[in-house]
């Protein structure tokens, strides 16, 4: 899939190298296709790294993709250069009366406060009402995942005992959604959390389809509203590395925290992970992207009222 981005974004180098095909706006300009309109609010403090985990996952169809990112006005990022963020970012004001073909609400490490106490809450309830008239389909992931369970069912989140934290095993509940075709019956995918929404309280919603869970990590996915509304309560689009990271970074601030569970070879994190959950990672955003966005959403999203 060509994805269309900034011709200066800093990850465009690395995706080039990576071989993902990556168009800047003078060549998509040539092309006489409508794209599929992505906007991803990103949440995560190292935006730059979510940034490129995304848009590697966005990369595996022959559609083209236009990505926008968004950042929320009511919080000031301290992990990611202003500079940075006024360039390649807008605000909920600049893109509210805009459609969009689908959106990613990503993580963010603010789960162990109550949702109200998070100070971009208001704001965030705000967007995730709009993506009801003004996007197809919206995926939520891990935190925004609680987030929007819990703005639109009610759904509370709980505390865990220990930190969710490593590649789990999920199996899939209903393979007749279009969403799972193409996963085996047993997958891994990666978690990173301090909370969860019990898995019994998303059972007893109706309104909700469990597509699959996990006897360790609960629920990993689930949708509302024939795909409108996705719930991802893991990190599929992790790399690598990634959990190695938070692993090493809360070792050296002396913080509470077990090695990964199925990550490093033996256990060992002198070990090179293995990557073991990138091909369902990608059949998800496939699937989403295919099923979800591009198959419903009508060639002019103005003038069809979603």
């Amino acid at each position: 899939m060509p994805i269309k981005i900034q011709s200066d974004l800093p990850v465009k180098e690395i995706l080039e190298r990576e071989n993902i095909f990556v168009m800047d706006e003078k060549r998509a300009i040539h092309q006489d296709i409508r794209p599929i309109q992505i906007l991803i609010l990103n949440l995560m403090p190292l935006k730059e790294d979510t940034e490129l985990q995304l848009l590697r996952s966005l990369s595996n169809t022959p559609l083209q993709v236009d990505v926008t990112f968004m950042t929320v006005e009511s919080h000031e990022s301290k992990n990611t250069s202003l500079s940075h963020l006024n360039k390649f970012y807008q605000t909920f004001s600049e893109l509210k009366d805009m459609k969009f073909d689908g959106m990613i609400i990503t993580g963010a490490p603010v789960e162990q406060m109550e949702f109200e106490e998070v100070d971009y809450w208001k704001e965030l309830e705000m967007i995730m009402d709009w993506t009801d008239s003004h996007v197809t389909s919206t995926i939520f992931l891990c935190w925004a995942a609680q987030a929007a369970l819990y703005h639109f069912y009610h759904l509370k989140k709980k505390p865990l005992e220990k930190k969710m934290f490593g590649l789990f095993w999920h199996k899939v509940m209903n393979r007749k959604i279009p969403l799972v075709r193409g996963f085996d019956d047993v997958f891994l995918a990666p978690h990173s959390r301090h909370t969860e929404v019990p898995i019994e309280d998303i059972r007893a919603c109706k309104e909700i389809t469990i597509l699959a869970e996990s006897e360790e990590a609960g629920l990993f996915l689930a949708m509302a509203g024939e795909g409108r509304r996705i719930f991802v309560m893991g990190h599929p689009e992790y790399d690598r590395i990634t959990l190695d990271g938070e692993y090493k970074r809360d070792m050296n601030k002396g913080l509470p925290i077990e090695i990964p569970e199925n990550y490093y070879r033996n256990d060992d994190p002198s070990n090179k992970p293995l990557l073991t959950w990138r091909a369902h990672a990608n059949n998800l955003y496939t699937n989403w992207l295919n099923y979800y966005v591009y198959q419903v959403t009508p060639y002019d999203m103005y003038g069809t009222p979603f």
